[in-house]
């Protein structure tokens, strides 16, 4: 994959299009323009403006002729977002390392229609730091401990860590408590997400997740649970704790799939990445970081 010729700008890396065969276009801009219809004048703009590149840097011009496999780079004008109303706090920096402490609603990177309201642009522009790269990611209604690399030359050796699973995760949720539950317990099943679906399913196979379940404490109805992921499956964690009968409060896809408003945040998801843990790849230290938010429903 061809290193992006454009910096960062503004927190946002550029677009990357690889032109695929075509038969109908004589030239970039034609595909540009018929992919990107809505943004026609602006595509022009930033062609004579040259901030349309090719991998080798050369910009691309109104008659620049169309080569199928050729990648294309530009900057697209971000959507106008409101602003996600919960800071991100800064657990830890140095210059190789910044973990930070992510709300509930905020998205880790760009995605869908949370692209300038996600932690990693609001950090680079924030803390001018437009090489930050996240070493891992957090469901965006999972609040918690998020960590990112600072320099490029880093970043392998700690996004490895995660791949690798030699990072010990710890999160807490808040669920119904269930007396007649057997805890700590370990839950084992194969998760998989349906094509075309939002939510996902256990189905029978070999288990390809693993989460350690623990109650701390119970109070009201509700428990307060330790959970110990040693896989890092979509919705895992929901979803285990769904199978038992106990579904995270606030989950709006588990049990039932129900739609939220994108503005409403009066009911936040009751599960956060309280730390992580592991020995730094390049100093050999222990490294143990830990949030400081507490979950609402456990007041």
């Amino acid at each position: 994959m061809p290193a992006a010729p454009l910096p960062v700008r503004d927190g946002l890396n550029p677009t990357r299009l690889r032109l695929p065969a075509d038969d109908t276009c004589t030239t970039v801009l034609d595909y540009l323009l018929a992919r990107f219809p809505e943004d026609a004048d602006r595509l022009r703009e930033k062609v004579d403006a040259a901030e349309v590149v090719i991998t080798d840097g050369t910009a691309v011009t109104r008659e620049t002729p169309y080569r199928a496999n050729t990648f294309v780079f530009l900057y697209r004008d971000p959507p106008a977002e409101p602003r996600v109303p919960f800071e991100v706090e800064v657990l830890y920096r140095d210059d190789d390392l910044l973990v930070v402490d992510k709300p509930h609603f905020l998205s880790s990177t760009p995605r869908g229609r949370h692209v300038v309201e996600s932690a990693l642009v609001r950090l680079r522009r924030d803390l001018d730091l437009p090489d930050l790269t996240p070493a891992h990611r957090l469901d965006r209604v999972t609040a918690g401990v998020l960590m990112f690399t600072i320099r490029p030359e880093v970043r392998r050796d700690y996004q490895e860590l995660f791949a690798h699973r030699r990072v010990r995760k710890e999160y807490e949720a808040i669920a119904p408590f269930d007396p007649t539950l057997t805890l700590p317990a370990t839950v084992r099943s194969r998760i998989v997400k349906p094509e075309g679906e939002l939510r996902c399913v256990e189905v029978p196979g070999e288990p390809n997740a693993q989460t350690r379940i623990e109650l701390i404490a119970a109070r009201a109805g509700l428990g307060r649970y330790r959970l110990v992921p040693d896989t890092g499956r979509m919705h895992q964690l929901r979803v285990h704790l769904n199978s038992l009968g106990i579904p995270i409060v606030g989950d709006n896809f588990y049990p039932t799939l129900y739609d939220i408003a994108p503005d409403d945040y009066s009911s936040p998801l009751q599960l956060l990445a309280r730390s992580l843990s592991f020995t730094d790849p390049r100093s050999g230290r222990p490294r143990v970081f830990t949030s400081g938010r507490q979950l609402a429903a456990w007041p």
